[in-house]
Order: structure tokens, then sequence, then C-alpha cells
């Protein structure tokens, strides 16, 4: 087993989240705004898709070696994939290369025409007549079996619920978790199915699958939005509470900080620390014996240096909110009675500020999830080596100059991109309903 950075720090991440969820579950004040969740059929919706892309990243971050070379649980699953590569471009679902070029027939004669593939539909005799049947087909084989997969995960289910918690089952949330689920399992495994046999999203310049490309950059999605945000997030809170709620001084030196790290224009601070870690690999590449390493380390320094530059926005709210709720009666009642700072700061303005941090913090996600392809197209983002969305927009920018023009490779991280990002939202969006004190329910 290999360890990288991002892994441990991603792994630890989740036992974080799984921690803190087991803590709230047991805290009855907490207990009312987590079932609110539950009953939400948006939220849970977009919690199933945020927990299969969170399991696509995990299964990418299990590495060990194979024949000498790194590679990751997912890369194992996934080889057929990344093997069955092309000589170049080729459309989603194509027979033929994308491109004409002088083709040597049997009689030893040339003619310029579309070379066939050596994999994407290699079994199809003729492809001009056999293509569409074949793959509706074959679509609805591999539909048939994730939905034979999913109705016997709900068979199990009800088996299992259907005498001590037979409510659940009737839930109108439970009902959009399986749909969703259904929906997903099956619509996933029938593109995998299909990719036994074609290009389902199609190949880039170099004949690379793209649909490969597409699921390896959810790990880089992930590790961008999470760990950043982590970074982020102690220091927006602690410095925004601290200078909300003692004012003086403190409130002084904490502005003076935000508003000098603000004046530094962010994209020449994360180039200069950027082009360091690359200045610090070169002079010590005993450290960094192969590329995976390297790689995972520009990723882990680009995490640090977009969380130390993150925060400041968040501070300034949670800085403005705190003043705000310190001036509140029961604020100023806990005072009269004597009651700590700390414990002040702990019971009643934190938890009053948790839906200004559960807000932004999915909102910086899946801006940290976007500003990664416009660090990448600046070539200042994750290591050029590194599958991400960012990489794959960078190199679409010139393969949409082509004509006719390759849409495929944008149009697959546009999805995938968009897919995580949007339930991101819509899961926060049912959090802070949740959490929002001044949304509770009455009575």
């Amino acid at each position: 087993m290999i360890v990288l950075w991002t892994d441990a720090l991603l792994f630890i991440l989740v036992l974080m989240l799984l921690i803190l969820g087991v803590y709230m579950s047991r805290k009855a004040h907490m207990r009312r705004p987590l079932r609110k969740i539950g009953r939400s059929k948006t939220g849970m919706a977009a919690l199933v898709v945020l927990l299969f892309f969170l399991l696509i990243g995990l299964l990418d971050s299990l590495h060990f070696k194979d024949n000498g070379e790194v590679i990751s649980v997912l890369d194992y699953l996934a080889r057929p994939l990344q093997e069955n590569s092309e000589k170049t471009y080729s459309a989603p679902f194509a027979a033929y290369l994308y491109s004409k070029e002088t083709i040597t027939q049997a009689d030893g004669s040339t003619r310029w025409g579309y070379p066939r593939l050596r994999y994407g539909g290699a079994h199809l005799q003729d492809p001009e007549r056999e293509k569409s049947g074949d793959i509706a087909a074959k679509g609805l084989v591999g539909f048939a079996k994730g939905a034979g997969l999913m109705l016997l995960f709900m068979l199990l289910l009800w088996s299992f619920f259907k005498d001590r918690h037979r409510h659940l089952l009737a839930h109108g949330s439970t009902r959009a978790v399986l749909t969703t689920l259904f929906l997903l399992v099956s619509g996933f495994y029938t593109l995998v199915y299909l990719s036994s046999y074609y290009h389902v999203l199609g190949t880039d310049k170099v004949g690379e699958d793209v649909f490969y490309q597409a699921i390896k950059s959810v790990r880089t999605g992930l590790v961008i939005g999470s760990l950043t945000t982590m970074i982020m997030l102690p220091l927006a809170i602690l410095f925004g509470i601290m200078a909300g709620f003692f004012r003086g001084w403190v409130d002084d030196v904490i502005q003076y900080v935000y508003t000098t790290l603000n004046s530094i224009p962010s994209v020449l601070l994360i180039a200069a620390s950027i082009l360091m870690v690359q200045v610090y690999m070169a002079n010590h590449p005993e450290e960094f014996n192969s590329l995976l390493v390297r790689a995972d380390m520009r990723l882990l320094f680009l995490c640090l240096i977009l969380g130390v530059t993150s925060w400041t926005g968040l501070c300034r709210m949670l800085r403005a909110e705190t003043l705000k709720l310190r001036e509140m009666e029961y604020v100023l009642a806990a005072q009269a009675l004597g009651v700590t700072r700390s414990m002040i700061l702990f019971r009643h303005i934190l938890p009053n500020v948790m839906h200004i941090v559960l807000i932004s913090v999915v909102l910086d996600f899946s801006s940290l999830v976007l500003a990664e392809a416009v660090l990448s197209y600046i070539n200042i983002g994750v290591d050029p080596t590194t599958y991400s969305w960012g990489n794959m927009i960078n190199g679409a920018r010139l393969e949409m100059a082509r004509d006719p023009i390759v849409w495929w490779s944008l149009a697959a991280s546009f999805v995938f991109m968009f897919s995580l990002v949007l339930a991101a939202n819509l899961f926060a969006d049912s959090v802070r309903n949740a959490f929002d004190p001044r949304r509770a329910e009455h009575g």
C-alpha cells in the first residue's frame, strides 16, 4: 500500500465527517435539523450523488504497487479503458477515426479515408448498418444488469426493514434516495458496459479514452474543493468571530491581516508559490522519485495556498454577523449571568453563524472546483500529468479551433463538473434550511 499526502488527508477528512455525524446524532438539539435534512427529497437525492462522487474519489485514493508501477484501485478496475487507446481523435461511439488519412489496403493500394478504430466498434463487420442497433442492444443489456443489481439491493433492503422500520421505506425522501440511486447505478453501469465495446465519450488527441479521463478527474475536484475548504474554514471562523466579539485591538489586528492579504493579487501569489515548489522539487529529486509523488505534492501545495488566500471573504461576513449577535438579548443576558466568554462564543455565537458558514463552504467548494480549471488554463494549477477537469478544458481550447471541432472533451468535463457542483449546492441549500435558526420550526 502506497499512501500519498492527499490520500491520507482525504481519508482523515472523511473520518472527521463520520465522527462529526455520530457526535451530532447524539445531541438532542442537533437531531431536529438532521431529521429535517432527512425529510428533504432534494437534499437526500443530492447527497446520494455526492456520495457517489466520493466513492469514486476514495477508490482513486487507494494506491498500491503493481509490477513496479504505482496505481490506484480505480486504475486497476478501469484498466481496459486505459489500455484500449486509439491513434488519435475519435467521436463518441465512433467506429472510425475523426480525421481522414492515407489508408493502405490489402492489395497494397492506398486511398484517402477514415481508418477503423483498433478497439471502438472493432467487433462490427459493417459499422454503417450495424452500429445503431448494436449500441441500443448493448445499452439495454447494460441497463438491465445495473437495474437488476439495484432491484436485488432494494429487495434485501425491504426484507430487512419491513418489520421494524417500515415507515422509513414509505417516506418520500427514502423513495427519492432509492430512485436517484437506481438511476445513478443503472446509468453508470450502462456506460461502463458500453465502454467494453465503444469509447462512449470519444478519445483525445493521443487516443486516450475521455470517459476514463473524466472519471479520474473526480478525485482532483474533490481534493481541491474539500481540502482547501477545510484549510480556510478554521481560519475564517476563528478570526471572524474573534474580530466581531472582542473588537478593539483584536479587531484592528485581524482586519489589518486580511486587508493586507487581500491586497496581494491571488494569481501572482499562487504562481509564485507553485514556482517555489517546483524549484524545491528540482533541487531535491531524491525526495520525489516518481511523477505521481511530484504531482501529488503540487496538488497539496495548491490546496494550501488556495486555503490561505480564500478565508478572508468568509471572515468578513462572520465578523459582521458577530457584531450584530453580540448585541442580542440572549448574549447580553448570558454576560449578565456571568457566563464565560468562551462559553458564549461556543454556545451562542457559533451556532447562530453556522448557516453563513455552510452557505459559504459550499459556494467556496463550487468556486474552487471551477477555479482549478482557470488556474490550469494559465499553467499554475495542478500538474499537467494529473487528471483534472481543468486540464481537460485547457486541452479542449485548442481542439475547439479545429474544423470540424472536437467538442466531447469539453462537454465531458462540463457535465461531470456541473453534476458535482449542482449536487453540492442543492445539498447545502437543504443543510442551510435545517440549521438556520431563523428558519427553525416552532411548536
